[in-house]
């Protein structure tokens, strides 16, 4: 199969994947949600939805299958470590998938900590409510920003391209999981957190309160929280009384996706 269709047939089946994970989850949070919402669904959903919107256009006609193509680019030409090293198949699909897990781990991390990230990455934490949109709600900037820097990694690494397609569909499905607001009983949220970042988890990380914010970095793996001491159990406040968002942004006018889209260029908190 040429690389073209090969790209192409990449596009159908995460695209397919993400509708699936999409579906499961808003069914899941309409039949047992996790925590009452602040905000009407509907009034957070379509701004949510535009953000997302806008971002699949930049992702499919500005930058089309970057991650995958920045595999095959790195293959063609030998770059790479585990193309340097002539790691075996197998071995560069595992080390693939693990460095691009830390490498999204720690660009959480930098975007949080580097005040010019952060200001376009708080449009992600803005959300007064955490559902499945959540976790497709960032920044059109940081979108571009988050492709080159996964482009890169691919190129340094040269990351096994399967690997690559694959991290890309769990990266979105993690991310729609974690984000959800649904309800886990606890001993499935514990044996799941051992391994995964679970919605309980994730939570914690958009708390209002600061330290908090800035714990449970991870998006998939939740080993790279615990290994670098950056994992919170649970939020002070426990899950249902926590406060969800930005403290300093909680008037819903000031959420609109014009006042998103401009927020990066106003006044830090």
């Amino acid at each position: 199969m040429e690389i073209p269709e090969v790209i192409g047939t990449e596009a159908v089946i995460r695209g397919l994947a993400f509708l699936g994970v999409l579906l499961i989850m808003v069914v899941w949070e309409l039949m047992a949600p996790r925590r009452p919402l602040t905000r009407p669904r509907g009034e957070r959903w379509v701004v949510n939805i535009l953000i997302i919107a806008v971002n699949t256009m930049i992702a499919r006609f500005m930058f089309p299958a970057m991650a995958l193509s920045a595999a095959f680019l790195a293959e063609d030409n030998g770059w790479g470590l585990l193309h340097m090293v002539g790691a075996p198949a197998s071995i560069a699909f595992v080390v693939s998938l693990l460095c691009l897990d830390l490498a999204i781990y720690i660009q959480h991390v930098v975007f949080h900590h580097v005040p010019v990230l952060w200001r376009l990455h708080r449009v992600h934490h803005m959300d007064l409510d955490m559902d499945v949109t959540t976790g497709l709600r960032f920044h059109p900037i940081e979108i571009i920003l988050s492709l080159l820097i996964k482009a890169g990694v691919i190129i340094a690494i040269g990351a096994d391209a399967t690997a690559v397609v694959l991290f890309v569909i769990i990266l979105n499905a993690s991310s729609m999981f974690n984000h959800s607001n649904i309800r886990l009983p606890k001993i499935i949220d514990t044996i799941l957190r051992a391994a995964v970042v679970t919605p309980d988890m994730h939570r914690v990380h958009h708390s209002t309160i600061r330290s908090e914010t800035d714990s449970n970095f991870g998006f998939f793996l939740s080993i790279w929280d615990r290994m670098f001491k950056t994992y919170q159990a649970q939020p002070k406040a426990g899950h249902l009384d926590m406060e969800i968002g930005q403290s300093s942004v909680r008037d819903p006018r000031a959420l609109s996706l014009p006042a998103l889209l401009v927020q990066p260029f106003r006044k830090l908190d």
